[in-house]
């Protein structure tokens, strides 16, 4: 009886614990808020991607893979079907890309969104939105891995070709010239040495030759400075001559005009009537018309 009752006992306990793990296990897996389903439709290849992958938005955790097969609207595209937390910001910009985790490989999706449309993504999960994918880091390298390879192949080529045994030849020669060119142009250093000796004695030269040459700008300017004085006292001179001199030998050709029309009328009269240098001019006759006018005196016929 005491065998059956460890027993019982024993197998009592292994289903307690068992519950235990389960329900543990159960907590441990549960959702913790709502999600919405999202499809991935993609003819690139997914590999190291599983179905409980996480999901992530740009590096938050965000749900995870639910389901990986194909796509039953577009023949040999692969359907991934992930679950996201209703908080999840995804927009129409929003696009996915598949990134291996640390060292071991394994994939899971990074969602991301170039912020070109701000409006977001209504979810339906009857029928979820479709998110783009675009190829990761490793793809492009991928990709790029064939033209990586041809352009390797071409620089092989090329070098080649540059080690052949003519070209080795000709790099040859041109180290050989480059040599004399050197050897030239120590020559021509040690020839130059003599003249290089010579420049700090031209230079002084110079220096004097310049000190020379400010001191004769000085003597200009100074001389400039003393005819632009002369050229102002000329001005002002003119300006003189112009304003008083030329006024009053004005009026003097004026007075003079007037005496020589009186000294005229002078001659004129002594002219006619020289005695009136002695007596004077006296008294005009009666003419015409006037008080003791006489015609005869007026022709000449004594009384």
């Amino acid at each position: 009886m005491e065998n059956k009752a460890h027993a019982l006992a024993a197998g009592t306990f292994v289903l307690a614990l068992l519950a235990l793990l389960l329900a543990m296990a159960v907590w441990l897996t549960r959702d913790s808020g709502e999600r919405h389903f999202y499809d991935i439709s993609t003819a690139q290849a997914i590999s190291g991607l599983q179905a409980q992958a996480g999901v992530r938005f740009r590096g938050v955790p965000v749900g995870k893979v639910e389901s990986i097969g194909f796509d039953p609207e577009t023949k040999g595209q692969v359907l991934v079907r992930m679950s996201v937390d209703a908080s999840t910001p995804i927009t129409h910009s929003t696009f996915a890309t598949i990134t291996a985790q640390g060292v071991t490989g394994l994939g899971f999706i990074q969602l991301d969104d170039d912020a070109q449309q701000s409006a977001l993504l209504a979810a339906n999960d009857a029928n979820p939105p479709r998110i783009p994918l675009r190829p990761g880091v490793v793809d492009q390298l991928l990709e790029q891995s064939a033209t990586i390879l041809g352009q390797i192949q071409q620089v092989s080529t090329s070098l080649s070709h540059l080690l052949s045994p003519d070209n080795q030849a000709s790099v040859q020669t041109a180290v050989s010239h480059i040599g004399a060119a050197a050897g030239s142009v120590n020559e021509l250093a040690k020839a130059l040495r003599p003249t290089l000796a010579t420049l700090p004695a031209l230079s002084r030269q110079t220096s004097q030759t310049l000190q020379s040459l400010q001191t004769a700008a000085g003597d200009i300017s100074v001389a400039a400075a003393q005819m632009g004085e002369a050229s102002t006292s000329l001005v002002r001179t003119v300006d003189t001559f112009g304003t008083a001199t030329l006024p009053k030998f004005g009026e003097v050709v004026d007075e003079t005009t007037l005496t020589m029309r009186q000294l005229r009328r002078t001659v004129g009269v002594v002219n006619e009537n020289p005695q009136a240098l002695i007596f004077g001019r006296g008294t005009p006759a009666p003419g015409p018309g006037e008080a003791g006018f006489n015609m005869k005196n007026a022709m000449g016929v004594q009384p």
